[in-house]
């Protein structure tokens, strides 16, 4: 463990004051070092919290910049960061929180290629991120060097929390779910949408995961599921057995290399869907060809911004609402990224319809390569 300075001390003081704390945990938090994966939603109470709680060494593993949007919840930025790295200016506003934390930026994504040599230097994962692949790579790696993977997930107005650490006797993320889901399948926030309060709970509710973990106080997560339903509200607690089979910690496991999964949450559309472009999209409508344009999303999002001419049919009513599409002109679905539209062709093509197409990249791709004056949200 490191001494602490003089400045620490008081800065410290209050967690020095804690009976059964005191000066040897924080010195354990000094000692520490936590790689914490995305720094968005999830990441910003976590890096911060973490920052101010005197963690001596914290990584962040980020490659994108700020973006209007994020502000709604990311909380280690302001207005004057959009554009900007987030790992610059998440630096600089965590070495204004304590100057004496290390902050190590990973300016990349967190792939099958580096996922090892960046994880290597850590004590503890914590994933912040809310993709399947990362997901998946980031419990994979955490199992196989033998660390806690905190694990928090944030859709809407519900999370998850959870410590994955089968070498300290409990399941990893796989027992709980062994594969990834389907393309499409689940949203991203960004398609989803999330309460921005949401991420501030759940990732100080990994912050103080990792604090345990570190000075030994209390009782970890492992081998439990925290699920919080913040309209209810409502806490509950699930138990989490470990799989003997599990693919990754079992006793003969069948994954061994990090594996990088495409193709989910939306990012791409499903690849035996018909797939039109953004550009394509636009070529039509300026020659006038003939087509259908169905929206998919909800409808305070079709409220938000529109391409003229939609037709609005959620994803949920689109199987019963078939009717009132037609079947002898060609049909182009979209949302807002392309995820929920590929969903809706291919019920529709289990329906017999023969000429519907998904737009690839939805309404965000349209905004930002086509017609600026359509809101992003």
């Amino acid at each position: 463990m490191q001494d602490l300075t003089q400045a620490e001390l008081q800065r410290y003081a209050r967690h020095l004051a804690i009976p059964g704390f005191g000066r040897e945990a924080q010195e354990k938090l000094k000692a520490a070092s936590i790689l914490c994966i995305g720094a968005g939603g999830l990441g910003s109470p976590v890096a911060l919290y973490l920052a101010a709680a005197g963690i001596g060494r914290l990584g962040l593993v980020d490659p994108d910049i700020v973006d209007l949007s994020n502000l709604q919840r990311q909380i280690l930025y302001g207005g004057a960061d959009v554009g900007r790295p987030k790992l610059d200016a998440a630096r600089e506003r965590l070495l204004q929180t304590n100057p004496h934390v290390e902050v190590v930026p990973h300016p990349e994504h967190f792939t099958a290629a580096n996922a090892r040599q960046i994880a290597a230097g850590y004590d503890i994962i914590l994933d912040g991120t809310d993709n399947f692949p990362t997901r998946y790579l980031s419990n994979d790696v955490a199992v196989w060097q033998r660390k806690p993977n905190i694990y928090g997930s944030i859709l809407r107005f519900e999370g998850q929390v959870s410590v994955f650490a089968p070498h300290l006797g409990g399941p990893c993320y796989r027992c709980m779910a062994p594969a990834p889901p389907k393309p499409g399948l689940v949203p991203t926030c960004a398609e989803g949408g999330v309460l921005g309060v949401l991420p501030g709970l759940i990732g100080t509710m990994q912050a103080l995961e990792v604090i345990k973990l570190v000075t030994g106080i209390g009782t970890p997560l492992i081998g439990r599921l925290l699920h919080v339903d913040t309209l209810a509200p409502r806490y509950r607690t699930f138990t989490l057995p470990r799989d003997p089979d599990c693919p990754v910690c079992g006793a003969h496991p069948t994954i061994t290399e990090p594996i990088d999964y495409t193709g989910f949450c939306g990012m791409t559309p499903t690849p035996d869907v018909p797939t039109l472009t953004v550009h394509e999209l636009h070529q039509m409508r300026q020659r006038g060809d003939s087509h259908f344009l169905l929206d998919v999303r909800e409808p305070d999002e079709h409220a938000t911004a529109r391409i003229s001419g939609s037709t609005l049919i959620p994803l949920g009513q689109v199987t019963e609402r078939a009717a009132e599409i037609p079947r002898d002109t060609r049909v182009l679905v979209h949302c807002k990224l392309g995820g929920r539209s590929a969903r809706a062709v291919a019920a529709l093509r289990d329906l017999g319809f023969d000429n519907v197409w998904n737009i690839a990249g939805g309404i965000t791709a349209w905004s930002r390569e086509i017609d600026t004056t359509v809101p992003q949200y």
